[in-house]
């Protein structure tokens, strides 16, 4: 007896573009057609990256809904616009940034010398800067002494705000239990975090002024006006950060006999350590570039002063000021422009080193989990 072999079935042809659904590749058409459409609305109107990239966006996510609705339905729809407008306005929130970026580096990198790094401005005169421009030679005179203050003036902020932001926040949270005086604290402490800051830095010149006579102006009085923005940001981070804090650490150490205040030094602060830390960083990385207190508090010099507590002293922030707003050679202000975008370079540099520092320090003292 004979079997025979039914055939094979032939082979389905699936098509790409199947039944009330898009094909992988269908959105990044659209994208290519709103880039080509955007480039094409941003060139009337004079072609720039931010209008190239906000028409782009705009169109995206009015194409991205429509195509979608057409295929797909309007439950599709509607989730597909919803996420393409999320990601619409990441790229527009993120085009201010780029753009600082990218102007920053074209315009600092050319001034970021040896010279500029290792030497300060003491000598340097509108005779030099236009004998430079007219020779061709590479620009001379540097930041040295703006790097330098602004180190001292940050390290003694630091000094000064991290212990009272961190006391104050213990007070709040372990000890305050929600009275008259944490209220007032609090109160205070949110209107601290919203004064401009040439308020902080007219108070620190006012109080110095009483006390040891109208006008003066040193490092330390700079480091006091910037502590004034400091604290506040140091107490709110330092604040939440204990407050989550699981209560059942704290019952333990307390059911051990434990007293409170080792408790807190030896359970409570090292849980938050990592939160604490990167607060407390980032709370420097605010107050690094602040301009207006500098102003009116250590004043600006063109030579190295290594004493916070005597003498007028320079930085980064109030050396571009300078540079940009009173050029050395007023007939060419090249030089000086170069020299201040160069430091605003270094500045960024520093920010962001103190960001990655804030997170390695959490990533380090993270609490470590394990099974």
């Amino acid at each position: 007896m004979t079997t025979t072999t039914p055939p094979a079935p032939a082979p389905v042809k699936r098509s790409t573009l199947t039944k009330n659904q898009l094909p992988g590749w269908a959105m990044w058409a659209v994208l290519a057609g709103s880039l080509i459409l955007g480039a094409a609305l941003s060139s009337l109107i004079g072609f720039h990256i931010a209008t190239w990239a906000l028409f782009s966006a705009l169109i995206y996510v009015a194409a991205g809904y429509f195509v979608t609705l057409s295929v797909e339905g309007a439950r599709k729809a509607k989730d597909r616009f919803a996420t393409n407008l999320v990601y619409a306005a990441f790229i527009v929130a993120l085009l201010p940034l780029v753009s600082v970026i990218v102007t920053v580096l074209a315009k600092g990198i050319p001034g970021l010398t040896p010279h500029l790094l290792y030497y300060s401005m003491n000598g340097m005169t509108g005779t030099v800067d236009n004998e430079t421009v007219a020779n061709g030679t590479p620009v001379i005179g540097g930041v040295y002494h703006g790097i330098v203050g602004t180190l001292l003036i940050t390290t003694w902020a630091t000094i000064i705000s991290v212990p009272i932001g961190l006391l104050t926040a213990v007070y709040l949270v372990e000890y305050s239990k929600g009275g008259t005086l944490a209220r007032a604290i609090t109160f205070f402490v949110d209107v601290m975090t919203g004064i401009p800051s040439i308020v902080a830095g007219l108070f620190a010149a006012a109080f110095f002024g009483l006390v040891f006579g109208p006008g003066t102006r040193t490092g330390f009085v700079a480091a006091v006006a910037l502590s004034v923005l400091m604290i506040p940001v140091v107490v709110r981070s330092t604040e939440e950060m204990l407050k989550i804090v699981p209560n059942e650490l704290r019952e333990a150490s307390y059911a051990l006999g434990v007293r409170k205040w080792r408790t807190i030094l030896k359970v409570v602060v090292p849980t938050a350590i990592s939160g604490i830390a990167s607060g407390v960083t980032l709370a420097i990385a605010r107050v690094i570039g602040e301009t207006a207190p500098l102003l009116v508090t250590a004043g600006f010099v063109n030579s190295i002063n290594w004493n916070v507590f005597g003498g007028w002293m320079a930085t980064l922030p109030t050396f571009i000021y300078r540079q940009l707003m009173n050029p050395t050679s007023p007939t060419n202000t090249d030089p000086s422009a170069q020299r201040a975008w160069a430091a605003a370079l270094i500045l960024i540099i520093f920010v962001m080193l103190l960001n990655l520092v804030a997170r390695l320090i959490a990533r380090i003292f993270a609490p470590k989990s394990g099974r």
